[in-house]
């Protein structure tokens, strides 16, 4: 897949390499893979060989994407908390494929047409593994850039849109190849396939190893919010100074926060900077020592950048509700249709590689033309600020 960008776009090796570290985009690529292997024809599987209801179906199938993005708060908690990004990711693929067995006991129960029970614990298997998987992946490659030195801050953003185009890559030939050999081959030679990528997308992983960068956990950042949280209500009577330089902060060069740097304190949500004002008590201690009573302004800081971040959340939540039903609605409504052409069926899971390719094509044309256009007009190395792209992409939708 590298010497593919390389010689197809030009692009260069240090988006897909960063200092050596290879193979990050094809490990995405395998893993989107086997997710839409299973996930882009589940209700079709439901229908025909659990002989469910279309209604049913499509609600089973929905839970089971709900679970998919419930269960990255359990490996985004442990990743930051204890283990890292790099150890998540490794342990939940293992889990994804061979300790849970998630998609291993869908392809038994595709062969050996295996009771429902073994079926849907198949799938909230694979729904626990990929939660491990989601919430790091994307953060370990930003990881393997230095903010600090201005090519590769530019390089990030590339990095994100080709890692992006792999992922739909991977979709793309789940939604054809895999959703066609599932339904005219066999189920089990299909799941099978989406199997062996995990494996393949495993083995990938690991030959990177030696040359990523890795950052220390820091830290639940859910217990530093609640300790700004329970600090704030304790300390809601004192007034915040206003000059700020006099809420608590670390001496280090570095934050509290293992791996982070400091932040800046801000004026918004100012009721929260009193969880970093010193009591008279704590005024006259050199040392301080429960975390539950005084913060660091970059612990409310980070609390503060949360709350700002609602709005954009919240933003997607009907774009997201109406986005689930290609998985579920928009495929029963094509297996309705008339999907032959000639002496070929288009199975009607396929129909979403519309979407797929149309993401595939913007983001060719974005990043070899669009962010050249901008530039001249932002100044912006990137084209675009984050914020203003997803602006433009939810004014689009």
């Amino acid at each position: 897949m590298v010497l593919f960008y390389t010689y197809f776009f030009h692009v260069p090796t240090t988006f897909i390499f960063v200092y050596g570290s290879i193979i990050y985009a094809d490990t995405f690529l395998c893993e989107r893979l086997a997710y839409y292997g299973i996930a882009s024809n589940l209700v079709t599987y439901l229908t025909t060989r659990l002989h469910e209801g279309p209604v049913s179906a499509a609600r089973n199938v929905t839970t089971f994407q709900g679970t998919c993005y419930l269960t990255p708060l359990l490996g985004s908690f442990l990743a930051d908390a204890y283990w890292g990004k790099y150890w998540t990711i490794v342990v939940f693929l293992f889990f994804f494929f061979l300790f849970s067995q998630g998609i291993c006991t869908l392809t038994l129960s595709a062969i050996f047409s295996a009771q429902s029970a073994v079926f849907f614990l198949g799938i909230y298997l694979l729904a626990v593994g990929t939660g491990g998987i989601k919430p790091c992946i994307w953060p370990f490659g930003a990881d393997q850039f230095d903010d600090t030195d201005l090519k590769e801050r530019a390089s990030k953003a590339l990095f994100f849109n080709w890692n992006y185009f792999t992922g739909n890559i991977g979709a793309l030939i789940a939604t054809t190849i895999l959703v066609w050999t599932e339904e005219n081959i066999g189920w089990g030679l299909g799941y099978g396939i989406a199997a062996s990528f995990i494996g393949i997308g495993m083995i990938v992983f690991f030959l990177g190893t030696r040359t990523y960068r890795f950052l220390r956990p820091g830290g639940s950042p859910i217990t530093r919010i609640c300790q700004v949280v329970v600090a704030c209500l304790h300390k809601r009577k004192l007034e915040v100074p206003q000059d700020t330089s006099f809420l608590y902060e670390t001496v280090a060069e570095n934050s509290s926060v293992e791996g982070s740097l400091k932040l800046v304190q801000t004026n918004g949500l100012r009721c929260l900077d009193k969880a970093a004002v010193k009591s008279d008590i704590e005024k006259g201690s050199e040392e301080i020592t429960n975390p539950w009573r005084l913060c660091t302004v970059t612990q409310v800081e980070e609390l503060k950048i949360l709350i700002r971040m609602i709005p954009i959340w919240a933003t997607g939540i009907i774009f997201s509700s109406v986005y689930a039903q290609m998985s579920s609605l928009f495929i029963e409504q094509g297996k309705m249709m008339d999907r032959t052409i000639g002496y070929f069926t288009i199975p009607a899971a396929s129909l979403s590689t519309f979407n797929i390719v149309g993401v595939i094509i913007w983001v060719l044309i974005y990043d070899r033309v669009i962010v050249k256009v901008a530039r001249h007009f932002t100044g912006n190395a990137r084209g675009f600020t984050v914020l203003q792209r997803m602006g433009i992409g939810f004014t689009l939708a």
